[in-house]
């Protein structure tokens, strides 16, 4: 039994310290070093305006390219320094064709669809610019978000710099919508503070930009290239930088079976990361980063979504043999569990209804999120996900 209790006391230290510990750890450490002002300075020359590349992969986009292309071209930064690519691999709903209708912008058409890593690695070829500049054919960009990027340039440490992705806000939502939108809030002030220490692990697919020299060559079957690109550039020595002013927004999943969808290939791809960075988790080689990637990426791939499937049976094992009724703190956290699975069941009845109360959301996509790590660590060992783009559906 006290074998028992001590695992059990092991899977909440890991659960809390991975949604909760960190954060404060995190926010603790940063509020001291402010304090001591440790590491308050950042040299950043503010006349760096190198030209830059806007990087557009996109597959099947064409309702999209008029709202990107004029969004492009309103942003603020010196025209004959932005150069926009466009790399369509297998588009054949005719977005090559209005795309060369547009003189401000470079398409680069293959009509074999080789997944959006093998737009990336052809389309790199055609940079020249010392920064490049990815960004999703559906995401809007803020008016000043390559500025502030490239700003964040002018200290030759940074290698990498990740943008926001924000999620379009209805007055009434449904699940999906609430629940992404709270979670990339939350999101938002990790990296933050991430990027305050250190370095920032892992950079938004949706707006995130690097110095081209540093791009490499990324294996054909990568799911989460953003990430793999990002955090190889940490490797290198770099650190990977973060402007929640800089943003990219998109709208929220159309519900939270197209979410999970997106979610499973997400966790499959983490997973494949885990494993392909492993070099990352040595604490002696890379310090800090390795903190920050194993308490904020890995944990969340790995051992928290298994801690949490092993608690239910574990917790309902010991409450059973020290009485349900008993005020001990086993019973207490066991019955905090049917209540916190309740509220998620009570989320999944209210899914795609329309209301304000978005705390009801938070147990239901807490739960998905986990669930999708699961599924997507089967899917990942079962080798059957492809690299192909697979759109979710996202709400009107």
């Amino acid at each position: 039994m006290e074998t028992l209790k001590l695992l059990f006391w092991i899977l909440v230290s890991i659960i809390i310290y991975t949604y909760i510990g960190y954060a404060v750890l995190l926010y603790l450490i940063i509020r001291t070093r402010r304090f001591l002002k440790i590491g308050v300075t950042n040299q950043i020359d503010d006349s760096y305006e190198p030209e830059v590349t806007l990087f557009i992969t996109a597959y099947n986009e064409k309702d999209y390219v008029a709202a990107k292309m004029k969004n492009s071209l309103e942003l603020d930064y010196p025209k004959d320094k932005l150069k926009i690519v466009w790399v369509t691999d297998g588009s054949n709903d005719g977005s090559p064709e209005l795309l060369k209708t547009y003189a401000d912008t470079t398409v680069h058409h293959l009509e074999k669809r080789n997944g959006k890593i093998g737009a990336m690695n052809r389309g790199m070829k055609f940079v020249k610019t010392p920064i490049v500049i990815f960004s999703d054919a559906n995401t809007m960009l803020g008016k000043e978000s390559i500025r502030r990027i490239v700003k964040l340039f002018g200290n030759e440490k940074v290698g990498c710099v990740s943008g926001e992705k924000r999620i379009f806000n209805n007055k009434s939502e449904t699940a999906s919508v609430a629940g992404e939108g709270l979670y990339w809030k939350y999101e938002s002030k990790l990296k933050k503070w991430d990027a305050e220490l250190h370095s920032v692990v892992g950079a938004a697919g949706e707006l995130f930009a690097i110095r081209t020299h540093l791009y490499k060559h990324v294996e054909k079957d990568t799911l989460l290239d953003d990430f793999i690109i990002s955090l190889r550039v940490a490797q290198e020595g770099y650190t990977i930088q973060y402007d929640p002013e800089a943003f990219a927004i998109e709208k929220a999943s159309a519900n939270v079976k197209e979410e999970l969808k997106r979610k499973i290939r997400i966790s499959a791809g983490g997973i494949q990361s885990v494993v392909r960075l492993r070099s990352l988790i040595n604490v002696f080689k890379f310090g800090t980063l390795s903190f920050q990637y194993i308490s904020h990426r890995v944990l969340r791939w790995t051992l928290t979504p298994l801690s949490i499937l092993l608690l239910i049976p574990l917790s309902f094992y010991l409450v059973y043999n020290l009485g349900f009724l008993n005020f001990t703190i086993y019973a207490v956290l066991f019955w905090l569990q049917i209540i916190f699975y309740i509220l998620a069941l009570l989320g999944w009845f209210l899914e795609n209804r329309a209301t304000r109360i978005k705390v009801l959301f938070i147990p239901y996509y807490f739960f998905i999120m986990n669930l999708s790590v699961v599924l997507g660590f089967i899917r990942y060992m079962r080798n059957n996900q492809s690299v192909n783009w697979e759109r979710a559906l996202r709400a009107n």
